[in-house]
């Protein structure tokens, strides 16, 4: 498939002539053809208006056409074959059996979401009958459930190509929510992205659904983004990228006459606490695994594991010396582009300038024709932690910061003292969680997922699973981007008070004619009321 470089819009391309970028090779250091052209204002204008008119259709369509929408995107993704994934390997670099894999969680995602939206529990129906002769006033009928919030501007992520970006996670929970996506590709895959945007588009026409259902823009800066959050008809932004990044879209949608929610996935450092018990068992498995998760993917996942912490002993010193020689030896890896390796370098030479910080590096010498970077581990202690609020801050790529302690005290401080993060790692044994429950209460204000005896890079896309954390992990805390509850983030609810039967939503009807679980008169029931 030739690509053509255009921006999207409600099923048609739409040339304008004005800036335009190409795309990078950064395992080669040249720029890939063709040019893509950057949004402008009517542009991001002509999507909007676009996805609101859709709105009102697709809305009201049946969970079922919606769900035959988003299996008709996996056949269509699926059929781009290995043209998806040689065009994502030459903008990314990453390697071709983890695009596959990729590829496959994107899929399923969107299949995961189709057989949520059949089932139809998660519109949290809630009906609660009229009880007429209630002294001293009637009870009236009131029934409630979640509806789709509107339009959703979605920022494709740089470091997943497929999972987090055009057909990923947030995309899929929105359309499935009934809402109309507009994407603003990421500058850094703009190939990949447009593969996908046109297999989308595909399956909005296969599908019969209505064309402003989806757009995907372009833009190498940062002004179509800001538009997107700006403009009048955004009802809710899904983003995950960088700290600085999420933070202005998030004060951009703050600025607006009538706010919206910003779901931002930004920085997080993932700590490790590895506990007394766990050191004495298995402190060299504990720092090759450790190693294997900060340098998984060149350490450019949202959960790498940026800082250790554990009490000093000789088993705590055996497993820092065992970690630090796996990282001398480690391998720099091709980041996914010059910025991200610019960020990494300057990230790790800011830790490596303070006082009180030994540095290891790996010992081989990146490729400096590449977007190499070397895997690094800062050693220090409690005290000088303390002293450098920046060695709490996230470093995005191959890093941790290994804290030791002096005292149970120490680590207690190290804890409470930490922001928010996506993930917090426990490594320990039976004994060492009733020794430290105290670690697990303070952690369990600190995070959105807590791992026991495991590793915090990969993150099982299930009903269960929890991708969010307090600020600055994320800017709601109560939200996911992973799992079917993501969904919530793009619905709102509604209440409707003494309505005839047949104005009624079908959800909220006496006959319970799509089957799924609802509250009626506080019992969970799926029979009719």
């Amino acid at each position: 498939m030739e690509l053509h470089g255009k921006n999207i819009i409600a099923g048609r391309t739409v040339e304008i002539g004005g800036n335009t970028f190409q795309a990078f090779d950064p395992a080669s250091g040249k720029s890939i053809e063709p040019r893509f052209e950057s949004a402008t204002a009517d542009q991001v204008d002509l999507a909007l208006v676009a996805a609101e008119s859709a709105f009102h259709e697709y809305r009201r369509l049946s969970p079922e056409r919606r769900a035959s929408f988003l299996e008709k995107i996996v056949d269509e993704i699926l059929a781009l074959g290995d043209e998806l994934i040689e065009r994502a390997n030459v903008e990314t670099a990453l390697p071709k059996d983890r695009l596959l894999g990729e590829r496959g969680r994107t899929v399923n995602q969107l299949r995961m979401f189709a057989d949520l939206i059949r089932e139809g529990s998660w519109v949290d129906a809630r009906i609660d009958r009229a009880i007429p002769d209630r002294q001293p006033l009637p009870k009236p009928d009131i029934r409630r459930m979640l509806i789709p919030i509107g339009p959703v501007a979605v920022f494709g992520a740089s470091n997943f190509p497929l999972a987090f970006s055009v057909a990923g996670g947030d995309t899929a929970s929105a359309l499935a929510a009934g809402c109309p996506v507009v994407v603003k590709a990421h500058p850094a895959h703009p190939g990949t992205s447009e593969l996908v945007a046109r297999a989308i588009v595909k399956a909005v026409a296969e599908a019969e659904m209505p064309a402003g259902v989806f757009s995907m823009l372009y833009d190498a800066g940062h002004e179509a983004g800001v538009r997107l959050v700006k403009h009048p008809l955004t009802r809710a932004v899904g983003f995950t990228g960088s700290l600085r990044g999420g933070r202005a879209l998030f004060d951009a949608a703050a600025s607006r006459p009538d706010p919206i929610p910003v779901y931002a996935e930004m920085g997080s450092v993932n700590p490790v606490f590895i506990l007394p018990g766990a050191l004495r068992e298995r402190a060299e498995a504990i720092a090759e695994g450790l190693k294997n998760s900060i340098t998984l993917g060149v350490g450019q996942f949202c959960t790498n594991p940026g800082l250790a912490v554990g009490l000093l002993d000789e088993n705590f010193a055996r497993f820092a010396d065992k970690l630090g020689g796996l990282i001398a030896g480690a391998q720099p890896g091709t980041m996914l582009y010059p910025g991200i390796l610019q960020g990494y370098e300057a990230g790790v030479k800011r830790l490596g300038d303070l006082e009180g910080l030994q540095t290891t590096r790996s010992r081989i010498e990146p490729d400096a024709a590449k977007t190499e970077a070397r895997p690094t581990v800062f050693s220090t202690n409690a005290r000088t932690f303390a002293r450098h609020h920046e060695l709490s801050e996230e470093v995005f790529g191959p890093s941790t910061v290994v804290v030791s302690c002096n005292s149970r005290e120490e680590i207690e401080q190290i804890a409470r003292d930490l922001e928010g993060h996506l993930t917090v790692t426990i490594h320990g044994t039976a004994d060492d969680l009733r020794d430290y429950d105290w670690l697990v209460s303070i952690l369990e204000n600190k995070a959105g997922r807590l791992i026991f005896n495991g590793y915090p890079t990969g993150v099982e896309v299930c009903a269960s699973m929890h991708h969010g954390g307090p600020y600055p992990a994320t800017t709601d805390s109560r939200s996911t981007s992973v799992g079917t509850a993501a969904i919530h983030r793009f619905a709102r609810p509604v209440c409707y008070q003494n309505f005839p039967q047949e104005s009624l939503p079908v959800e909220l009807r006496n006959v319970n004619q799509r089957g799924g679980w609802r509250l009626v008169d506080n019992q969970m029931t799926k029979e009719d009321c």
